[in-house]
């Protein structure tokens, strides 16, 4: 019975994948035209060959473990400062009400609208576009911290009060594991965030590497099916990465379901 379920699932799941794969590849045919439309075989071409050379500037491989790198980078130091300052956001009422207006200032101005700023302050390379990455992962992280820690029961804390838990043990043993699921929701949509934010970084003049760069750089040559593949290539980096988040969060915090 479960065997049957899961395979219903699977089925349904890849149905309108399967659907767009067909009508693409009509529709190719139908233009006839790689420019506008290339055909999937091209695209398959550029897709199992990941190692190979395209146009001089990397293989699709190369690229996405640049690319990777670079998120990895943005995304750590935005948790590092989003999670300390969530968790005395959600904490502290005189924290929250400081940091909370400029937060919301700040927080409606798109990553991409710091370009300028960024080319300014750190000049083309991997800081200006760990700075705009971080940027997109602040956010997100910072806010579901703070609503998890908000979040925590009262009488949880109350009780450890009572029994003369200190502030650091309440916060250690009862607000952390509390909000750790929210906080972890955070993490994952600020990852998904950070890797948009990276491709669109590294579509900027005077990049040289990462899939960003490589698809703008097989528009100028009109290789349509190499920019294609290499947003497959990024979409399926983004899926794995958000499969890794859910399955934790289905292995880790499955007690929250049970709470609710």
């Amino acid at each position: 019975m479960g065997k049957s379920i899961c395979c219903k699932k699977t089925l349904i799941r890849i149905i309108l994948p399967l659907i767009i794969i067909i009508t693409w590849e009509a529709l190719a045919y139908l233009i006839n035209n790689e420019f506008i439309l290339p055909k999937i075989e091209s695209i398959l071409l550029v897709l199992l060959t990941p190692t190979a050379d395209i146009l001089g500037s990397g293989g699709l491989i190369g690229n996405a473990a640049i690319s990777i790198t670079r998120v990895l980078i943005g995304f750590l130091v935005a948790a590092l400062v989003a999670i300390p300052l969530g968790i005395m956001m959600g904490r502290r009422e005189t924290v929250h009400d400081f940091f909370d207006v400029t937060i919301q200032l700040i927080r409606p101005v798109p990553p991409l609208a710091w370009v300028p700023l960024s080319l300014a302050w750190f000049k083309i390379g991997i800081t200006s576009m760990a700075f705009l990455i971080a940027l997109g992962a602040f956010f997100p992280i910072l806010l579901n911290t703070m609503d998890g820690v908000k979040g925590v029961k009262r009488t949880w804390i109350e009780a450890a009060t009572n029994l003369g838990a200190s502030e650091w043990h309440i916060l250690k043993k009862v607000v952390l594991p509390g909000s750790a699921p929210t906080m972890w929701t955070g993490l994952r949509v600020g990852f998904g965030i950070a890797w948009m934010c990276v491709v669109a970084a590294e579509m900027l003049p005077g990049t040289n590497s990462g899939l960003g760069y490589l698809i703008m750089y097989a528009y100028n040559w009109g290789q349509v099916q190499v920019i294609i593949a290499g947003m497959v290539i990024i979409g399926l980096i983004g899926l794995i990465f958000d499969t890794f988040f859910k399955e934790v969060e289905r292995r880790k915090f499955s007690w929250r379901e049970l709470d609710r």
